[in-house]
């Protein structure tokens, strides 16, 4: 007979809501419930979404309600994984152009829809997407910085329009620049800023 030594019956979804992340996959809950029988965590996670305690959003991911932080789901489907190239391009007034899409750096190339929202993942090679040099963590979502978000661009674009460049901090680029380990963008970078000088 399986004996449950975790929160009593009344309380698993309590766990859920008083964290601060919006968005769950089962992992995540199984961790936070202390749940090793992955059935358990389905059947009640199953249970929950039908009485209207959580919703699901996609297989595998669950959310708190309809509020939940877009950014946060976008990263939650394929991990590791953070924002990037044209979301916060856009953001920082380095592009103009308007994206409905989320772009994610991942370990994938894939483009999904899911709750109204298109995903757009780019594939990154490992040793890039594990690097955290120019990542910063915000409400449990890891976005890349602006510098950071350019470079991937230029990573996986050979050329590429952006509107803006004064936006960057050169310093930072050249900073980050290293982790990508590829001589085409070193020059391609001077390139561009050769360009606003």
């Amino acid at each position: 007979m399986y004996i449950d030594n975790n929160p009593s019956k009344g309380q698993y979804v309590e766990v859920l809501l008083r964290s601060s992340k919006t968005v769950f996959s089962t992992k995540d809950i199984a961790l936070l419930w202390g749940e090793k029988v992955e059935a358990n965590v389905r059947l009640r996670l199953s249970s929950y979404v039908k009485n209207g305690k959580l919703i699901r959003i996609r297989h595998g991911i669950y959310a708190k309600d309809k509020n939940y932080d877009r950014f946060e789901f976008a990263t939650r489907i394929y991990t590791p994984s953070y924002i990037s190239f044209e979301t916060v391009l856009t953001r920082a007034g380095i592009n103009f152009q308007y994206y409905g899409n989320i772009f994610v750096a991942s370990y994938v190339t894939r483009e999904i829809e899911a709750d109204g929202q298109k995903i757009s993942f780019v594939r990154m090679k490992d040793y890039v997407l594990s690097n955290t040099v120019g990542i910063e963590h915000v409400n449990d979502v890891a976005i890349a910085t602006k510098e950071r978000a350019f470079l991937d661009r230029i990573y996986v674009t050979k050329d590429y329009h952006f509107d803006n460049l004064d936006a960057l901090d050169r310093d930072k680029v050249f900073e980050i620049l290293p982790i990508y380990r590829n001589k085409r963008m070193t020059k391609k970078v001077k390139e561009y800023f050769k360009e606003i000088t």
